[in-house]
């Protein structure tokens, strides 16, 4: 065994092996746990760094990959090593796994500091301007002036409980935190300690950042764990404040910020009638439960000014019901509904409230139907619309306690 003869060579070999692969099975593989603290960084992506290690040793010429039980990790072995070799090691949380119950797990450990109201609204702040951006489709990364530019007007508007026109603090805590990356800098990223170091290293160091990869990801492409993340956020950091305007100013008070978009992570697919029924019941309740959140913490609050529809809500229950759909008319007496699919290739098919919203129905999955062009036109306009609505609040609801409870 000899470490010293590992070369940038051997590592990159098993970089690649580690995307082939990717994380759960490379580590199971090669016998690896997580790492906890040390990370390699490879063009913008996380590693962890001793198992990276062990198997880049099979790489050499007769050699085999090396257990985890026959070196050491931690900064004063296989971080040091690779460190020498020229790579980025950084010390930080694990990065949030690229599902929506990872990212949210993560959201939920943050450690943000507390004033007599509540917690400090700067890592939130961040994190919803950045998930706007991936909703948007816009690049993941910016140059340090153009995001500091950016979170400096967010802040001076949006911060409620005194926070400072201060974006190095959010962006050192959640690059520490496994959720932001930063590229093109020199040395040791600081901590969000402090007034004039963090200031004085991002000032020197001008370093491009943005949302960790896996979590860019996630946001860009899957709805439901967009409005997911977004009710965490707002239920853990907002409570009695009113996150509406700061939604809107970052772009993700919109119905659409439900809805999928191309490119979807493994395990967060859109409504498929080949979807297992576990993984589609699991999205459903999902979503369903932020539609009741959002639906409770609006009527509690009566003080605050809101339009009648929230978007976010009604974009979710609509999403729900198309999952819950699995693409057919749910219409029992439907005639057919048509072949042909949309652009986006998703089924032809309308939400509708049973009940409209201005009678006192509800933005909710069990008060909506998914339907083909022509059964919505029946419900509208048809002279049976009166018996139909009946009919489908019965079969709407028994659906709906079906899919919940798979």
């Amino acid at each position: 065994m000899a470490l010293s003869d590992i070369g940038e060579r051997e590592v990159l070999r098993a970089v690649e092996e580690f995307d082939r692969r990717g994380r759960s099975t490379f580590l199971h593989d090669f016998g690896f746990k997580p790492s906890r603290a040390y990370f390699l960084v490879v063009d913008g992506r996380h590693y962890d760094s001793k198992a990276v290690l062990g198997a880049a040793h099979g790489y050499l010429e007769g050699q085999r990959p090396l257990a985890a039980s026959e070196f050491s990790g931690g900064r004063d072995h296989a971080a040091k090593l690779l460190g020498a070799l020229g790579f980025q090691v950084v010390a930080q949380e694990a990065p949030a796994d690229a599902t929506p119950d990872g990212l949210i797990d993560h959201i939920a450990r943050l450690r943000v500091a507390h004033t007599d109201t509540g917690p400090r609204l700067y890592q939130p702040i961040t994190l919803l301007w950045a998930i706007g951006r991936a909703f948007r489709g816009e690049s993941r990364t910016l140059p340090w002036g153009e995001t500091s530019t950016a979170l400096s007007g967010l802040l001076h508007t949006y911060g409620l409980r005194g926070e400072r026109l201060r974006p190095d603090y959010p962006v050192l805590a959640l690059y520490h935190a496994g959720l932001w990356t930063l590229s093109g800098h020199h040395g040791t990223v600081p901590l969000a300690h402090g007034d004039a170091g963090p200031r004085r290293w991002f000032a020197e160091q001008q370093p491009d950042g943005g949302l960790a990869p896996a979590a860019y990801e996630l946001m860009r492409t899957s709805g439901q764990a967009r409005v997911a993340v977004i009710q965490t956020l707002t239920d853990r950091f907002f409570g009695d404040l009113d996150e509406v305007p700061l939604l809107t100013g970052v772009g993700l008070y919109d119905e659409s910020v439900a809805d999928d978009r191309p490119g979807r992570p493994e395990g967060t697919a859109a409504p498929s009638p080949t979807m297992d029924a576990v993984t589609s019941a699991a999205q459903y309740e999902r979503l369903c439960t932020v539609v009741e959140r959002r639906e409770e913490t609006h009527g509690a609050v009566r003080r605050r000014e809101r339009i009648s529809r929230d978007p976010i809500r009604s974009g979710a229950a609509r999403r729900a019901v198309l999952l819950r759909s699995r693409g057919r008319c749910e219409n029992p007496a439907c005639a057919g509904q048509p072949d042909d699919v949309t652009d986006s290739g998703e089924p032809i098919l309308e939400v509708d409230h049973i009940v409209e919203i201005a009678r006192g129905g509800r933005d909710h999955p069990a008060q909506m139907i998914a339907l083909c062009p022509n059964c919505h036109a029946v419900k509208t306009r048809g002279s049976t619309r009166n018996e139909l609505r009946s009919a489908f609040l019965d079969v709407v609801r028994e659906l709906h306690r079906l899919t919940r409870t798979r």
